[in-house]
């Protein structure tokens, strides 16, 4: 007898078996077809939920970015830990090429996929500046950041990031450390801390992000 999943759990099944199959043989080698023999639906099913392969990936991300801010909303609720290591914390769950994999990474940055890259950004950051705002708001209550402004700062700190640090490897290793160097002074200007507040806490996280061997990218 034909099995008869459930939408939201026929969608993941087509999600999981796409995220595999990008991650084995590339999104360009992957299609539809391989797609849909992973799973053993019928095409028309497969088209039921997503239009195209683009779409599916347009799916996978979605899903991605919601974890990811499940995730932020998941750390900042720790009211037992400092503010500080709750944001560095966050940051490093925020690892994009662990959530994603390098080449759906990859496809985001495609000239052709600008679309897709601009509402993957619009969607994490939606999803994030509740809970880095929440952190900010904790900090001043605190008397670590002064700033009247702090869902404005999480805003205008997120753009940066995915302006600044986007498609990082194709920077060279000074540009990296000084625009690094940048943000993070900037950063402490635009939250009313004192200097070196978050050098020690964020430095090591884009050191890891900047490592030879792991060649991250962010969103």
């Amino acid at each position: 007898m034909r099995t008869v999943k459930a939408a939201e759990e026929r969608r993941n099944e087509i999600l999981d078996a796409a995220e595999r199959l990008f991650a084995s043989r590339g999104f360009d080698r992957t299609s539809i077809t391989d797609i849909q023999k992973e799973i053993g639906i019928a095409r028309g099913t497969l088209y039921y939920h997503f239009k195209s392969k683009e779409d599916i990936l347009d799916g996978m991300i979605r899903r991605i970015t919601q974890e990811l801010a499940g995730a932020a909303r998941a750390v900042a609720a720790q009211k037992d830990i400092p503010v500080l290591q709750r944001l560095t914390v966050m940051i490093r769950a925020l690892q994009t090429e662990d959530a994603l994999g390098h080449e759906i990474l990859e496809q985001v940055h495609k000239p052709q996929n600008a679309l897709m890259h601009q509402k993957m950004q619009e969607e994490l950051s939606a999803g994030l500046n509740a809970p880095i705002t929440a952190l900010i708001e904790e900090g001043i209550a605190q008397g670590i950041c002064r700033t009247k402004y702090p869902a404005q700062v999480v805003d205008m700190t997120l753009l940066y990031v995915n302006t600044a640090f986007d498609s990082q490897a194709e920077q060279g290793e000074k540009e990296r450390r000084q625009k690094t160097d940048a943000f993070i002074y900037n950063l402490e200007r635009l939250l009313g801390m004192e200097e070196g507040s978050l050098r020690a806490a964020l430095m090591p996280l884009f050191e890891r992000e900047q490592s030879p061997s792991r060649q991250t990218e962010t969103l």
